[in-house]
């Protein structure tokens, strides 16, 4: 049977909160019944969309991670509803009906990814549900991804071993894979907001004149193993990433034909720019 699946690419997203967005304009003053109460005008972010910045200056990114319900096969908010308030359909959508769950207010502490809220005018706990009234009159997508600028939000309704097939394809995540919920929301290219990168600049230094090195080979090492390789740019930048956090001691070599190389050591807590590494002629 095809069930629902909702891919997050964080590489892709911008920040733009278009998906917070079109889910309030579809909840908020907004009653859908058998599927949803209206949303509060404000305090609830159904989907929210989260910021983390790595590294230091000059080499510095930020990811954005959309979050939400992410409409799990073992949920344990079905386990903690009391009359069947919380069910999960056969396409694969969690809904939380929206007059059983009243008063359930130990449901919202039910999810590990606090992605069920408390609406304290209704007593009624809440949750993004896949926006199932519209699929079931025939959406073909839910409005987040809809109305994503970037792409970065794709729904598939697809088999299960299809959807395990894409996962090994395009390298999908789970966001918190330790929970083991089996969750219908996945994550591509989680590494950005996750892990951690080690980079650094080539220069070479000649008659007291610095310029930018392109096409040195910085060899990354841990444990006396190499683990990665990568070439510096126009501006002389190289960057290793997907890195665990405070996996301790690396080394990296620094290589070229015409320059003398270097060796620099990095202790890696969270993600960092190395510096400036110059090279003179041999």
């Amino acid at each position: 049977m095809k069930k629902w699946n909702l891919i997050v690419d964080v590489g892709r997203c911008h920040n733009s909160n278009n998906c917070f967005l079109s889910v309030a304009d579809e909840y908020q003053r907004n009653e859908h019944p058998g599927y949803s109460a209206e949303m509060p005008l404000h305090g609830h972010r159904w989907i929210d969309v989260k910021k983390k910045e790595r590294g230091q200056a000059p080499m510095v990114d930020v990811a954005y991670l959309p979050t939400m319900c992410m409409h799990c096969d073992d949920a344990p908010c079905i386990a903690a509803a009391k009359d069947d308030a919380i069910q999960k359909r056969n396409d694969g959508i969690v809904i939380i009906d929206p007059v059983k769950a009243k008063g359930q207010k130990h449901l919202v502490d039910s999810c590990p990814y606090g992605a069920i809220w408390w609406n304290e005018e209704k007593q009624l706990p809440q949750h993004w549900n896949f926006d199932a009234h519209l699929l079931d009159s025939g959406w073909v997508e839910p409005r987040c991804v809809q109305s994503c600028p970037t792409g970065a939000l794709r729904s598939v309704i697809i088999t299960d071993s299809e959807m395990e097939r894409l996962k090994s394809e395009e390298g999908l995540e789970q966001l918190e894979p330790e929970i083991q919920t089996k969750p219908r929301v996945h994550y591509k290219n989680l590494h950005l907001y996750k892990k951690c990168f080690i980079g650094g600049t080539v220069v070479i230094t000649d008659s007291g004149l610095e310029d930018c090195l392109e096409g040195a080979i910085a060899v990354l090492n841990k444990d006396e193993k190499k683990i990665g390789e990568e070439i510096s740019d126009a501006f002389g930048e190289f960057k290793f990433d997907d890195l665990e956090p405070a996996s301790g001691a690396y080394r990296i070599d620094i290589l070229h034909p015409e320059y003398t190389s270097l060796s620099v050591n990095v202790e890696l807590r969270e993600s960092i720019y190395t510096g400036v590494h110059a090279l003179t002629p041999r």
